[in-house]
């Protein structure tokens, strides 16, 4: 019946139409925005920096969080936005007490090429390096700016998200929900668009994650909309299978 079911699953994913890429309608630039990472308990963990800078026709999108244990999650993107946004390459670092498996994933689209170096249970540093068939949609390290010009009412079905476990896997994030939430800024009442994205593994694998009641939380992200759309808030945990995590503007405290 399992074997059944496996083959009607991996059919139906195969027959799947691929997403479009999204389509610009703000253009990204130079920007330095501060951010503060919390855990489940509420509690702060690190403190972040999502900065971007233009390079001629390029934009270098960096968010990294320095965690209060000496743990670092370095995120540098580099993207086009003609017509389209389409990522050129992405190198994500995770080191430190925070993260069970350290890895440093470097993925390059136009060669199609992806390295992952981990650290096994063992202790002992591993390597797998593959040859992939990226697609044109792929979101790493730009997936906030993705969510900045996406429109409610005509979303893309999903966006491909490549995954270390280590092992790199194409993933699809599908827009499961989208809601509008009220906030208040300095007693201004103010409302953002909630995305909700489900997490498709695909697959067999996809299959066994469900069964086992280990398919991955939905991930939580927040934008307000209008003339120049801003980020609001992220609920995601920061690798796959991992905790989730809160992320949220900050203002500088002046002592």
């Amino acid at each position: 019946m399992i074997g059944a079911w496996l083959i009607v699953l991996i059919l139906v994913h195969a027959a799947r139409p691929r997403a479009d890429m999204v389509t610009v309608r703000y253009r990204e630039g130079v920007s330095h925005g501060f951010l503060s990472l919390k855990n489940e308990s509420g509690q702060t963990v690190a403190n972040g920096d999502f900065i971007q800078r233009s390079r001629g026709a390029e934009i270098v999108s960096r968010l990294v969080y320095h965690f209060k244990d000496g743990s670092i999650d370095d995120d540098v993107a580099v993207f086009t936005q003609q017509g389209h946004f389409q990522l050129i390459s992405d190198h994500h670092v995770q080191k430190g007490p925070s993260f069970k498996q350290p890895t440093d994933t470097t993925i390059d689209m136009r060669s199609g090429r992806v390295n992952v170096r981990y650290t096994d249970d063992h202790g002992k540093e591993k390597t797998e390096n593959e040859q992939m068939e990226l697609p044109s949609d792929l979101a790493n390290g730009m997936l906030i700016t993705v969510l900045k010009n996406v429109q409610a009412s005509a979303l893309p079905p999903f966006v491909s998200y490549l995954a270390s476990t280590p092992k790199p896997r194409i993933i699809k994030l599908e827009f499961k929900t989208v809601l509008s939430d009220r906030f208040v800024v300095a007693g201004s009442a103010r409302r953002a668009t909630h995305f909700v994205l489900k997490v498709n593994i695909g697959g067999a694998t996809g299959l066994i994650a469900s069964l086992l009641g280990k398919q991955p939380e939905d991930l939580h992200v927040w934008v307000m909309q209008g003339e120049a759309p801003a980020f609001v808030k992220a609920e995601v945990p920061l690798f796959f299978g991992g905790p989730v995590m809160r992320t949220e503007l900050t203002t500088p405290v002046w002592r």
